[in-house]
């Protein structure tokens, strides 16, 4: 009876390690691909938001590359995760990263 309950200690141990893990890694992962949804600012009026989205769909107008522009509009307007955006386009999530990375860079400001 004794060695069944240790076991059984054992095996609950471990299964609470592995979820505690999953969850660790969960939360890793969305907060590096979901950063700016902390930040959301306070929307005063349709027309504010309205001119805001335009601004923003111009500013990715202006980048150089078709792919960079998709991958900054799927991520940001469409609000995907870059895994979602990765599976849509047949790529890696860390190309879709290295994409963002290099779009936000050449964004002025």
């Amino acid at each position: 009876m004794k060695e069944q309950k240790t076991a059984y200690e054992q095996y609950r141990k471990e299964v609470y390690r592995i979820a505690w893990r999953v969850q660790y890694r969960a939360k890793v992962v969305k907060r590096r691909e979901c950063s700016l949804g902390v930040y959301e600012p306070a929307i005063t009026s349709f027309a504010t938001s309205s001119d805001d989205k335009i601004v923003v769909q111009q500013l990715i107008n202006d980048l150089p590359s078709s792919t960079g522009r998709t991958i900054i509009f799927k991520l940001f307007m469409q609000d995907k995760t870059e895994g979602e955006v990765a599976r849509e386009l047949n790529m890696t999530q860390q190309g879709v990263s290295k994409w963002k990375r290099k779009m936000l860079q050449r964004c002025p400001g």
